[in-house]
């Protein structure tokens, strides 16, 4: 008997979504995620905190914080890891042959639906096995699978739903398959952020609760529900080892909240309806793999009415062509880089001199703006090569391809220092640790920037990873390691220190990568 197009058409996108190197970088990042997330209590940090008692690493207690910390990162990266294969079938050429074939739009869009979550859920399954690794090393008790797989599937699956859902709609209407798709999803996922606020503060609504993809505030209310108290805490909490560690019951989930869990899960289904209805089937008329679908996306727009500005960069190109070597070659790929996107010369004036000019208390928000328009368009220029098919041409220059990755490491770590070199200026004058903090933490997020890049040959690797981490670092406060551009004033000598190691690292392991064989 042979199975369903719709399960041959899904396996076919698991199995190409799980050959990209992507894949293998999302994996070994969940692996380092998890193993952070779950703190060792001999730190003073432990996962889950009631009435500033620890509670104890049962296989309840760790299957539901690490599934609602490991929500937070799969819904917004799992978005971004799991759109792009319409742009890779335009790319390669298949998108004509997909749409010339007598497979329905429903079932198009339902395969590249089922083949994301397929591929989500094999993310999420090494999410799993890494906190039962965990669990084995510093669990307080016996690991009970069922316990670990009721959770998951309660708080986890939903979420890959809807992740699933509005990667396939943002690929499937063709408006929403530039950045406008990314930046209106990642502020979807911080109104649904906002939800697991409400539930915290106790003024949730069960029908808000319901839009709650990410299982956060079924988290809290669960969790709040067991311990009798609204005085608690998912996430590496500080907790006073004299009170008495706090236990879990083993099933933590009532009917009700299992069937709102379903609901939500029914609801994440949603955006597949406008997917259909809406979907481009690769029609020349609505997409294309070159310019002419580009100019579709409000930020080309705004680059096309700024084209102007792209005149004054011409100095910095003659500089760059009277310059030999490497140094002549990191200014030219700057220039190219603003030249492609003025926005960026309007966006680096109005932060360089808002360093300069604006008063101490405003810098951090001057920072935080233009940490995300930078992080951005660095996602965008280490893959540009790629996208525009001339990765090849740009490897035969002198250097080949380790001074393609070195080129474009220096050239994003150049824009971040022009963009917010005045405000490390500034701090330098008052507070040099943090001044420190900040020029190291654009080191690492350069160098990740041009690994990411380089590894995946897509800019939403690091553009969802970006997002979610400047999200977790502007919540944060008091930990030195989670300030990782001194936005708080929080970064010690040793954190900053470790963030600049990890950049260079980085940029090792993108050298050695772009030199083998």
């Amino acid at each position: 008997m042979n199975p369903h197009p719709l399960f041959l058409l899904a396996a076919n996108e698991i199995r190409l979504r799980l050959r990209r190197l992507s894949t293998l970088v999302a994996v070994l990042a969940v692996v380092a995620v998890t193993w952070a997330m779950i703190s060792d209590i001999r730190t003073g940090r432990t996962l889950l905190v009631v009435n500033d008692a620890r509670v104890l690493y049962t296989s309840s207690a760790l299957a539901l914080g690490s599934a609602a910390m490991g929500s937070l990162l799969f819904s917004l990266a799992g978005f971004y890891l799991a759109r792009g294969r319409t742009g890779e079938d335009l790319r390669s050429g298949i998108g004509g042959v997909i749409g010339a074939t007598q497979a329905s739009d429903a079932l198009l869009v339902a395969s590249r639906w089922l083949g994301a979550v397929g591929w989500l859920v094999l993310l999420l399954g090494a999410f799993m096995l890494t906190t039962l690794v965990c669990h084995l090393l510093r669990g307080e008790g016996p690991v009970q699978l069922l316990v670990y797989l009721q959770t998951y599937g309660l708080l986890l699956l939903p979420m890959a739903f809807f992740c699933a859902s509005c990667a396939v709609l943002c690929d499937s209407w063709s408006p929403l398959m530039g950045k406008a798709g990314d930046l209106l999803y990642f502020v979807v996922w911080v109104g649904m952020m906002s939800l697991g606020a409400v539930v915290e503060e106790g003024t949730a609504v069960s029908s808000l609760a319901r839009l709650d993809f990410t299982g956060l505030a079924h988290a809290i209310d669960a969790l709040r529900v067991q311990a009798g108290t609204q005085a608690l805490g998912i996430g590496m909490m500080h907790f006073d080892a004299a009170l008495p560690a706090h236990t879990l019951p083993q099933w933590m989930w009532s009917g009700t909240m299992v069937r709102e869990r379903l609901l939500c899960a029914v609801l994440a289904l949603l955006p597949l309806l406008p997917a259909v209805l809406l979907f481009h089937r690769f029609s020349p008329d609505h997409v294309k793999a070159g310019k002419a679908r580009r100019r579709r996306s409000p930020l080309a727009l705004l680059n096309g009415w700024l084209r102007p500005l792209a005149g004054a960069v011409a100095p910095l190109m003659r500089l760059a062509a009277g310059l030999p070597g490497p140094g002549g070659q990191v200014l030219a790929d700057t220039g190219l880089v603003l030249m492609s996107a003025p926005s960026a010369i309007l966006a680096i004036a109005a932060c360089f001199v808002g360093g300069l000019v604006l008063p101490a208390v405003i810098l951090p928000g001057l920072l935080a703006g233009a940490l995300v328009f930078w992080g951005i368009l660095c996602s965008e220029s280490t893959t540009r090569d790629t996208s525009a098919g001339c990765d090849g041409l740009s490897a035969a220059v002198p250097g080949g391809i380790g001074g393609r990755f070195l080129r474009q490491w220096a050239a994003v770590l150049l824009l971040g220092l022009l963009s917010m070199g005045t405000i490390a200026l500034r701090w330098s004058l008052v507070d040099p640790v943090r001044a420190f903090a900040l020029v190291a933490g654009l080191v690492a997020l350069s160098g990740c920037a041009a690994l990411f890049g380089q590894l995946s040959c897509t800019p939403r690797l690091f553009l969802g990873l970006f997002l979610f981490g400047f999200y977790v670092m502007i919540q944060t406060k008091g930990m030195a390691m989670m300030d990782a551009v001194g936005f708080h004033g929080d970064a010690s000598l040793l954190s900053a220190a470790s963030f600049l190691a990890a950049g260079l690292a980085s940029v090792a392991a993108g050298i050695a990568w772009s030199r083998r064989g």
